[in-house]
């Protein structure tokens, strides 16, 4: 299932009010709006790799040149440890394709899988960025 971005885009990630979500990958290149809709549903402002305590939700901004200096499938697996209870959602933001940094989806759901868990849904968040939703993998599976 895709999802677009627009006005109500912050609460198409399922992020809900009061919610602490963590981001991870920040840089010069993300998406202003896309982080000020997440802050605007929840009401809270995003907090970054540093913070020391547990949170709901995760937001990763990917690109191609970031496999050089982390292994997404890691940070997958420490964005989890992070999440209250290890339940959350996890969105990995990606350039889209023919943008400079463009990681193809098998990528992402690839690391995913490797880390114990599953892609479930796909969105376009901005013009430059695409977004896929990273789930745990229940117990019986």
């Amino acid at each position: 299932m895709a999802v677009s971005a627009g006005a109500g885009a912050g609460n198409r990630f399922g992020f809900t009010t009061g919610q602490v979500i963590q981001e991870f990958g920040y840089d010069d290149d993300v998406d202003p709006s896309v982080r000020e809709k997440i802050e605007t549903v929840t009401g809270t402002e995003l907090v970054d790799e540093e913070y020391g305590d547990v949170c709901d939700g995760t937001l990763i901004w990917w690109r191609e040149d970031d496999a050089e200096h982390d292994d997404l499938t890691d940070l997958l697996v420490e964005a989890q440890s992070n999440l209250e209870d290890g339940g959350g959602l996890i969105w990995v933001l990606t350039p889209k394709p023919g943008r400079q940094g463009h990681v193809r989806p098998a990528d992402v759901e690839e690391a995913a899988r490797t880390a114990g868990m599953h892609a479930t849904s796909a969105a376009t968040v901005a013009d430059e960025w695409s977004g896929i939703r990273i789930a745990s993998r229940s117990r019986g599976r």
